[in-house]
């Protein structure tokens, strides 16, 4: 791996020395270095994560543990997603860029949730295997079995765990606050019953099995089991059912996810759920993952609301509802009584999405900040373009599964030369075969950007990497994505891509690499590989300067301003549209209103549901202004117009007038009868004549008072001669 680092510290702006053995011959190096930054008050960055944990046991035994956790070593992967690759020679400027970008300060500390646990756990399955893995859970944890049936073998014999059986209603909740519901209905009381036998050994239907419950459509009502368990009185075939509830911190379900009675079926279950239908590979590794869960665990919170910014709903109208649907864990919901949504932070597993499709941006991403990671992508690009980089592709993955399979790609490229190996990772060995071509290893002008989570970032960031500099955008996607997360993705990427191609930009700027499986029912590395050569899109002559914001639409306003100045093609508009229509966020950010003026009777009522101020009245005259600029597509004017007068427009228009108010429909007032007062307008008063006309409580003067404004319609009620009044009564 040709390391410059004469280059790198140009770059980087401070004097490198190259080491190829810190963790062997050259450990004093590096405790030197430990002291300097410790003294220096400065970060200290490893390019190397080979040997991560020793060099961490090293820094502790040099500096003490207390100042290693105020100020932790930052270790960077420059190898696998650099040096080993077949354009090592020109990575340079990319390990320059890596570098800088892990030298910036962590993310600010953000609220936490916390969840408590007491290791209480419940078991839902067939009795047999239940109790089997109760049996290696049980030294660690306090574990119940909810029964559902014997399964194979029955229950043992000795009864070692409290067991519950009925119909289970409900299961809610989340690490250290799952909650069952369910109706004991069974004549067999559990608690009671000393697994004798005697009643399996008398019913002559066999309706009792080895879990002892009674199957009811088996049972003819003998009763013999009733006789003869008399010592222990656990049968009652007159006991009423009773709904009973119980709290536990902890599930396991071995019930298959297409069972009908199948709890938490979306795609990310709560935090302490865990699905295993069937003993495998991953048995053991779920139950390790039980026994740590005990004790008090803090995660971020990754969202903040603002609901002043939400297009969710108005007025009992519902609108926006890009965040519900693309939510994977279910923890967003409507509360349309409070014209809001809610996102309940317990569920919620920081993927992100919701923040990716929301329009307004009343839903950021906290953990790191748009800003944060705006800074990020700013300091990558324009390193990467100072060391001497050139057609920047930046690809977002995962830190975990992503940045697996980067690995594996690099040591695949590293040997040169088909692999005929399997290697274990997070997703299973992931191979190459004989027959399969050579492999490239991660391009030099390709920069990893690892992300918790892939769904996390959008619209917003993406033009403004391209404002950055860079000349793709692509998002690596694994088997641990949700299918609505692809689907937004590729939503919000046919707007970004139609925004550059109208603007003249020529190529494909933005991409899904999604990493399908092999003929071995592994990660297919040979094709991730293929993907990664994909070619350059025409970038930007000139990169941008400004900051990314914390308001999503303030942000996308800043990129699109410099995109536009930087292209020589200037159309009027762009029209937007989306492939996937249907998607989860598939709505166009931008656009205007179509508006019938035939049929719009200017009620203003679209002005009230407005969420964005896009819509605006005059106070002076009977008028219906737009700013285009402000408009999110939500569509909350469309659903509250009586009059269906209004139709949404998806597009972007690239002249001035896009941030000016211009008037969509007008009309002349109507002016009351009695003493000229303007106050509504004449079409809305004409219309309001016509439908009531015939009503039998309009007739006469009543009519004629619907044409006055509302001071002149009260005195001419209490002035006129032929009104009753209550005073005459």
């Amino acid at each position: 791996m040709p390391l410059q680092a004469k280059l790198l510290g140009e770059a980087l702006h401070e004097d490198l020395t190259r080491h190829s053995a810190l963790c062997r011959r050259e450990a004093g190096a590096f405790q030197q270095a430990v002291l300097a930054a410790e003294k220096s008050g400065e970060s200290l960055v490893v390019a190397c994560t080979q040997e991560t944990r020793l060099l961490t046991q090293l820094a502790s035994q040099t500096q003490g543990v207390n100042a290693l956790a105020e100020r932790p070593i930052k270790f960077v992967n420059i190898r696998e997603t650099g040096g080993w690759s077949q354009d090592a020679a020109s990575a340079s400027p990319k390990m320059a860029a890596l570098l800088a970008m892990a030298q910036l300060p962590d993310p600010e500390p953000v609220p936490t949730v916390t969840f408590k646990s007491a290791g209480r756990l419940l078991v839902i399955g067939p009795l047999d295997e239940a109790e089997r893995l109760a049996a290696l859970l049980d030294d660690a944890l306090n574990v119940s079995i909810f029964a559902q049936g014997p399964g194979r073998s029955g229950g043992q014999q000795e009864r070692r765990f409290p067991i519950l059986a009925g119909q289970l209603e409900s299961l809610t909740g989340w690490l250290g606050a799952f909650e069952l519901a369910w109706l004991r209905d069974n004549p067999i009381d559990l608690d009671v019953c000393t697994r004798c036998n005697a009643c399996l050994g008398v019913c002559p239907e066999g309706a009792i099995g080895l879990d002892y419950q009674i199957n009811s459509t088996l049972c003819n009502s003998h009763r013999d089991c009733v006789a003869v368990c008399a010592v222990a009185g656990a049968i009652d075939f007159n006991r009423e059912a009773k709904r009973e509830f119980e709290n536990f911190d902890l599930v396991l379900d071995l019930r298959p996810a297409s069972s009908p009675a199948a709890s938490f079926t979306q795609h990310a279950p709560p935090q302490g759920y865990f699905r295993l239908p069937s003993a495998g590979l991953n048995e053991l590794q779920t139950l390790l993952r039980l026994r740590e869960l005990v004790g008090e665990f803090e995660k971020p919170k990754f969202f903040v609301y603002k609901q002043k910014l939400c297009a969710h709903s108005r007025n009992q109208q519902l609108g926006c509802t890009a965040c519900i649907d693309v939510c994977s864990a279910r923890a967003v919901g409507s509360e349309l009584s409070r014209q809001q949504i809610k996102v309940n932070p317990n569920l919620c597993v920081g993927c992100g999405a919701c923040t990716t499709v929301c329009p307004t941006g009343a839903l950021s991403y906290a953990y790191p900040r748009a800003s944060e990671q705006g800074g990020k992508l700013k300091t990558l690009l324009a390193t990467y373009a100072r060391a001497g980089g050139k057609q920047a592709a930046l690809l977002f993955h995962s830190q975990e599964g992503g940045a697996g399979l980067l690995n594996a790609l690099g040591r695949a490229a590293q040997l040169s030369k088909p692999l005929g190996v399997s290697r274990p990772g997070k997703f299973g060995p992931a191979s190459i075969t004989a027959s399969q071509a050579r492999i490239h290893g991660v391009p030099a002008r390709v920069l990893p950007v690892a992300l918790w989570h892939t769904a996390s970032t959008g619209l917003d960031v993406w033009l403004s990497a391209i404002a950055y500099g860079a000349s793709q955008v692509w998002v690596l996607a694994t088997v641990e994505d949700a299918p609505q997360y692809r689907q937004a993705l590729r939503a919000q990427m046919d707007v970004a891509q139609s925004i550059l191609t109208g603007l003249g930009y020529q190529g494909s700027h933005f991409r899904i690499i999604d990493v399908g499986l092999g003929l071995d029912g592994q990660p297919d590395l040979a094709a991730l590989d293929a993907a990664l050569q994909m070619p350059a899109a025409e970038g930007l002559a000139r990169a941008a300067s400004f900051a990314v914001q914390a308001d999503k639409r303030a942000t996308l306003d800043l990129a699109l301003d410099h995109l536009i100045a930087q292209t020589s093609q200037r159309p009027d508009e762009i029209a937007l549209h989306s492939l996937l229509a249907e998607a989860p966020g598939s709505a166009s950010p931008f656009g205007s209103l179509k508006i019938n003026k035939e049929a719009c009777t200017l009620c203003l009522s679209c002005v009230g549901a407005c969420p964005s101020s896009a819509l605006q009245d005059n106070a002076l005259m009977p008028q219906l202004k737009f700013i285009e600029k402000n408009c999110v597509q939500c569509g909350l004017c469309v659903s509250t117009c009586p009059e269906n007068a209004l139709v949404l427009q998806p597009r972007l228009l690239l002249t001035p007038q896009r941030k000016e108010a211009r008037v969509l429909n007008e009309a002349k007032p109507y002016a009351c009868v009695r003493c000229s007062k303007p106050f509504g307008t004449l079409k809305a008063i004409e219309a309001m004549l016509g439908k009531l006309a015939g009503h039998s409580m309009f007739q006469g003067e009543a009519l004629e008072r619907l044409k006055m404004c509302g001071d002149c319609r009260v005195i001419d009620i209490y002035s006129a001669s032929n009104e009753a009044k209550i005073t005459d009564l």
